[in-house]
């Protein structure tokens, strides 16, 4: 019975993300080749100063990303800093500095990692006009520098590669708010709570009080899980049932992490003008996503904790099945949103958490990040492959020669590079190992390995879930991870960017008789096994360490 729910459940899903994929696809490829602009984006570029006609060059794209993103990590430092003088404080203090750091960078990468319990620490201004406000725009960003890369395969002998601002203001308007305001009536509709009550006392069953928390909610959540974010209003996150109350609503918050990236194939596809390249990429998504769940899914129901399998840690109204679903889009996305805990999931389980994060999460990945950490894949797949059969390298008529590839792999090692620094980093210093096991850790041994090996992971994949066994909430781990995440976001879109111009700037490569097709099967299996195999030759050794060994005990 509880094989078919799960089945259930998954079907339900990918008949959904099947009606939408073309024309959601092509709304979003619509949305960034028109050369009309909505009344209100004319406004806003009359104000800001901005040509909505002139090009960038990826240099002037990538500064314009970062002096954007840096001017909205200090807005949210400086939110949380003076969170005393701003209204529906709800009598807060003041976050302290290193907290408000990591989380201000949290936000502003997609990340979303808290550090703290958000009902306890952050009033409804700071929530609303901060943390909901990035959920927004960290997701724009993400969909400009996939627009970028793709402008870059389908130019031809182009400087320019797109104007960031008519991208990141066309992401806001036409994609993500109309998205989320649908998305967070249905979320109402479903039971999720939209208020500005603050805290009520209540008497428990055991005869004590309780404060129990209101908030505005249900719009926070919408885009926390349309955008990919993870960020919950509340401590448990998803577990929580003024977040997602029912079965319903754990189904749709699946729904909406996944829909954007689904899409975006499609959105690939047209805008290059060849949509096979788009279902290629798609394929390879997919397998990734179907092969990972079962598994993820097998184990849960495999570890021996009673004849139904584990349930610690997991809600009885989502059961083994919902908590799995909904971790694996989480951890497949870029999302880091949390259902149940991952620290209870069985070793295995466990592991097929951080081995999804650990994948570059592109199976679907996050709203943009996804898309464009796929293409670089697809990158280095059709240079093996042209090694191997002895054809120069191309892919989608662009020649991949000694530039294209550094970048590509340049981009590949930057994510497993700061997991393995920041986790080595923090059992090796003298200092700061004896405050990760007596302070950080709360399990000794392979498990509380793991714990470190999983936040490091979903820092540098700007994921934000934790195992939650550990408390990170010390001044090394507040600005270890904040580190992790700002370099595993940006370094990354650096070599995006720079690898979208030297396409650009490209001629086509006519197609030839000698020319390897990257849109049939094989292709496609090549692209699924350059993915597994590069994860699996850089994380095995560690991950023998912790969850493996762990399995084995």
């Amino acid at each position: 019975m509880a094989g078919w729910l799960a089945l259930g459940q998954f079907l339900a899903v990918a008949l959904v993300l099947a009606l939408a994929h073309r024309p959601l696809g092509d709304y979003m490829a619509r949305t960034y080749t028109s050369e009309k602009d909505l009344a209100a984006e004319r406004g806003a570029y009359r104000v800001l100063g901005i040509a909505p006609r002139k090009g960038q060059s990826w240099q002037s794209y990538f500064r314009a990303v970062l002096a954007f993103s840096a001017l909205g990590v200090l807005a949210l430092y400086l939110l949380q800093r003076l969170q005393p003088l701003l209204p529906a404080a709800l009598g807060l203090p003041a976050v302290p500095e290193a907290l408000s750091f990591n989380t201000a960078v949290s936000f502003v990468t997609n990340t979303n990692w808290q550090s703290y319990a958000p009902e306890a620490t952050l009033g409804y201004a700071v929530q609303a006009a901060g943390l909901a406000v990035q959920n927004f725009l960290s997701a724009a960003v993400g969909l400009c520098v996939a627009v970028a890369l793709v402008r870059g395969f389908a130019a031809r002998g182009a400087q320019t590669i797109g104007n960031f601002w008519v991208d990141l203001t066309r992401s806001l308007t036409r994609i993500l708010l109309p998205g989320a305001a649908l998305a967070a009536l249905v979320l109402l509709l479903g039971g999720v709570i939209q208020n500005f009550s603050g805290f009520t006392e209540v008497s428990t069953l055991a005869g004590g009080t309780q404060s129990i928390p209101g908030g505005p909610v249900a719009t926070q959540e919408a885009i926390k899980l349309l955008g990919t974010n993870g960020g919950g209003f509340f401590n448990a996150n998803s577990a929580h049932p003024f977040e997602n109350p029912t079965a319903f609503t754990n189904l749709f918050s699946v729904l909406l992490m996944l829909i954007l990236p689904f899409s975006l194939p499609r959105t690939f596809g047209t805008m290059i003008g060849d949509r096979r390249q788009g279902y290629a990429i798609l394929s390879a998504m997919a397998g990734i996503f179907v092969l990972s769940l079962a598994a993820m899914t097998a184990l849960e129901f495999a570890a021996a904790d009673g004849a139904a399998g584990s349930m610690e840690g997991k809600e009885t109204r989502f059961g083994i099945a919902g908590s799995t679903l909904f971790g694996s889009t989480s951890t497949l996305t870029s999302t880091g949103a949390v259902n149940s805990m991952h620290d209870s999931f069985s070793p295995l389980g466990g592991l097929m958490a951080m081995l999804n994060m650990m994948l570059g999460e592109i199976a679907p990945g996050g709203v943009g990040s996804g898309l464009y950490g796929m293409l670089v894949l697809a990158v280095v797949a059709a240079f093996i492959s042209g090694l191997l059969v002895g054809r120069t390298p191309e892919y989608l008529g662009k020649k991949i020669g000694p530039r294209e590839i550094k970048l590509a792999s340049l981009y590949v090692l930057t994510m497993p590079a700061l997991v393995l620094a920041g986790t080595s980093l923090s059992f090796a210093l003298p200092g700061i190992s004896a405050e990760i096991r007596e302070t950080s850790m709360l399990n000794a041994g392979p498990h509380g390995f793991s714990e470190v090996l999983y936040a490091f992971t979903s820092a540098a994949n700007n994921n934000g879930s934790a195992f939650a066994g550990l408390t990170a909430n010390t001044p090394w781990l507040n600005t270890a991870l904040g580190l992790a995440m700002l370099l595993g976001r940006f370094l990354p879109i650096l070599f995006v960017l720079a690898l979208a111009g030297t396409l650009a700037a490209q001629g086509k490569v006519p197609v030839t008789a000698g020319t390897l097709p990257t849109h049939r099967p094989q292709s496609v299996a090549v692209l699924g096994g350059v993915t597994v195999l590069v994860t699996a030759l850089t994380f095995f050794p560690v991950l023998a360490l912790g969850p493996l060994a762990e399995g084995l005990i």
